[in-house]
This record gives structure tokens, C-alpha cells and sequence, in this order.
């Protein structure tokens, strides 16, 4: 299991790198923001799953649904 606890750094910096990139003024960082997000939810949900952190699982699938709802926003805007 100790290559599944390493997927926790990727996540977080990938989490990271996501949220400065939706602050950004242009569209298209904003863009890679939001799809850097969902990846960070996949690499979060593989990490909770055998961990049994369930809380994290959900509100990684709520997060992602708001990334869906942001990054559609972003094209419309």
C-alpha cells in the first residue's frame, strides 16, 4: 500500500497548481484550471478508496460536479 500513499503528493500539488490556474483572468488557464481540478478528484477518489475515506470520496463527486458546472460556465463567459 505504500504506493497508494503516494498518490496523495501528485493529488495535492495537482489540487494546488488547479486552483491558481481558475483565479487566473484568462479563459483558457481557467479552463485547464477546471480539468486539473477534475483530475485531482480521480487521483483523491483512487487514494480514499482503499483507504475506506469515504467523506472524501463524496465530496470529491460533489466537487466534481461543481468543476463540470464551472468549467461550462467558463465557456459560456
Amino acid at each position: 500500500m505504500d504506493w497508494l500513499n503516494l498518490i496523495q503528493w501528485p493529488a495535492m500539488v495537482v489540487t494546488v497548481v488547479a486552483a491558481y490556474l481558475v483565479g487566473s483572468e484568462t479563459k483558457r488557464r481557467r479552463s485547464w484550471g477546471f480539468w486539473l481540478f477534475l483530475l485531482s478528484n480521480v487521483l483523491w477518489v483512487t487514494w480514499a478508496w482503499p483507504a475506506k475515506a469515504y467523506a472524501l470520496i463524496v465530496l470529491q463527486f460533489a466537487l466534481a460536479l461543481m468543476n463540470f458546472r464551472g468549467a461550462a460556465k467558463n465557456e459560456t463567459g
